[in-house]
């Protein structure tokens, strides 16, 4: 059994503040150390449940040389592989090659979730809401998507409480989930202590991956309509003059296409 493991450090147990994933500094090196071992939660759970390959893959941008490039490699557990890549949904070399199951560690809630901790979609200050074919997702739908394109399905997710909601809302009741915190707000949580939340990723990662898959691949449709909703005008600007792209207003661009990684390829690369 083949298991991608992708991960986001904003849903991580502990974290609440952008200096914990952010660039350098004593507070993003204690966001580090409790996002490696999350991660490590869910590899020793794919494991127990028979995995044979489990590859991580690093999904947060922390900004300069550090984006997908923020858990501690040398604590990480040394039967998984990673990949630290460029830029954001560029590498899918271990989805082509045929995964049977993703999970999904570490996620936040969409662009204006009130209750979200330090949610956001994909750039914090610039995308208000992004829609796959009229249906408003987050980060999760996007790494759901991702994953869906080559057919492998998303067994859990990890994250806050509205995290874990927009996820089920989206995946279907069977999908595995593991609440982390509940926020507060933006910048607070009521938080679980990480020892108890990594107890928790590690037996129900291990659970999703046994028995029959409970959650079918997401595919937002063919053919597809990307749109997103921008804060302000000028950050439509580098989206302009590329093919399969539209300017749908003043703050809004829709791209399209056959499926949904065409329609995605065309304007996020």
């Amino acid at each position: 059994m083949r298991v991608h493991v992708i991960t986001d450090m904003e849903g991580v147990a502990g974290i609440c503040r952008w200096a914990q994933v952010s660039h350098d500094g004593a507070l993003y090196q204690e966001g580090r150390r409790l996002y490696t071992q999350e991660i490590n939660a869910a590899v020793r759970g794919a494991f127990s449940a028979g995995a044979t390959e489990v590859v991580v893959m690093d999904c947060h941008g922390a900004g300069e040389e550090l984006s997908f490039n923020s858990l501690i490699a040398e604590d990480l557990d040394p039967r998984c592989e990673w990949v630290v890549q460029n830029e954001w949904t560029e590498y899918t070399g271990a989805l082509a090659a045929g995964c049977d199951a993703a999970l999904l560690v570490g996620m936040h809630a969409k662009a204006g979730t009130p209750d979200g901790v330090l949610s956001h979609t994909v750039f914090a200050r610039d995308w208000s809401d992004l829609r796959f074919n009229g249906v408003s997702v987050g980060e999760t739908g996007i790494n759901a998507a991702l994953c869906g394109h080559f057919g492998c399905p998303v067994a859990m997710v990890t994250g806050d409480r509205a995290t874990c909601e927009e996820a089920r809302a989206l995946l279907g009741d069977g999908l595995a989930l593991v609440e982390t915190k509940v926020g507060l707000g933006r910048y607070s949580a009521r938080m679980l202590p990480p020892s108890v939340v990594r107890d928790r990723i590690q037996v129900a990662a291990h659970a999703a991956l046994t028995g029959p898959p409970r959650v079918e691949a997401y595919r937002p449709g063919r053919p597809c309509t990307i749109e997103v909703d921008f804060a302000t005008p000028d950050a439509v600007e580098r989206f302009l003059h590329r093919d399969g792209v539209e300017l749908a207003g003043t703050r809004n661009i829709v791209s399209r296409g056959a499926d949904w990684w065409e329609a995605w390829r065309r304007f996020y690369f």
